[in-house]
């Protein structure tokens, strides 16, 4: 599994990190045991950087991962943790929500960053993102929280989630330095951040995004719509021709354009952890990463 800075200033991550948003969603459980078989899986086959975020499971899914690790402490120095905050949402674990919202103001960011680490068990999480801009928080405030738990050792490194280049680069000016990821959806199905410049200003500021979804939600897979059906037929084409499988085609495609995106995937089955990370190994031509566009985009480049 390759292995990079996730920028000039940040950790050194695995090329896929492994996304625990379902691993509450497991059909066979959540126990320990169940928790620990995926990131055993995942550290056996080189993945090393595990993303998070306070609300994935309603706001429990760091408490099982954290079991794990309470366990087996061993296991921290093994790995990078992600988390993000900022989305507040009505539910049992935050009962106080009345309204789904968005909060990014320092005092909101030191709560979420203190329940983190509560949660998950560690004295310090390795990169801290604010998972959505807070429309109403100015990024002076933000900027605030953010320094505020590196400074008090709780955080090694800050970035964003879901960010435009402007809301971007705002809180750059404010934070003092570059954050040091940008976390966007990325998929074949989804190529936005190819035009709208964030991942052009990602390779400028010579950090790696993250890419979330690279399997579009499984629709890349699984999808009846006529632009899924194209891109999965060229995908099973392709992935013929390079001895692979279509997932495989698909995190590679995402992990060959020029900002070398670290690619999150999200599983509960281990046989499908162990196949994402033979991904990094594939190498698309020229030729293959177009066609897939091509089929992506139902026409020809202009």
């Amino acid at each position: 599994m390759r292995r990079f800075p996730l920028s000039p200033n940040g950790p050194e991550v695995s090329s896929i990190a492994y996304g625990v948003w379902r691993l509450g969603d497991d059909p066979n459980g959540t126990s320990v045991s169940n928790v620990r078989e995926k990131i055993d899986t995942c550290l056996e086959n080189g993945i090393t950087t595990f993303d998070h975020a306070d609300i994935y499971g309603l706001y429990t899914c760091e408490g099982l991962f954290g079991a794990a690790l309470a366990e087996a402490p061993e296991l921290r120095d093994q790995m990078e943790i992600v988390t993000k905050c900022g989305i507040r949402y009505p539910c049992d674990g935050l009962p106080d929500a009345e309204v789904k919202h968005y909060d990014a103001t320092a005092e909101t960011i030191e709560a979420c960053v203190n329940r983190s680490l509560l949660e998950l068990n560690i004295e310090t999480i390795d990169v801290l993102l604010i998972h959505r801009p807070d429309w109403l928080t100015r990024a002076e405030d933000t900027a605030k929280g953010l320094r505020s738990v590196v400074d008090q050792g709780k955080v090694r490194s800050v970035g964003v989630s879901n960010y435009s280049t402007s809301q971007f680069d705002l809180l750059a000016r404010y934070l003092g330095d570059t954050p040091v990821t940008n976390q966007i959806e990325v998929s074949l199905l989804h190529m936005d951040g190819i035009y709208d410049g964030t991942l052009n200003q990602c390779e400028q500021q010579g950090i790696h995004p993250m890419a979330w979804s690279p399997l579009a939600g499984g629709q890349l897979l699984a999808g009846d719509d006529a632009d899924a059906v194209r891109t999965r037929n060229a995908l099973t084409s392709i992935s013929e021709e390079l001895d692979a499988t279509p997932d495989q085609v698909a995190l590679a495609w995402v992990a060959a354009l020029p900002s070398q995106p670290q690619v999150v995937i999200g599983t509960n089955q281990p046989s499908r952890i162990r196949d994402a990370a033979q991904s990094d190994t594939i190498e698309l031509t020229r030729t293959q990463w177009y066609q897939l566009w091509e089929a992506a985009r139902g026409s020809e480049v202009p």
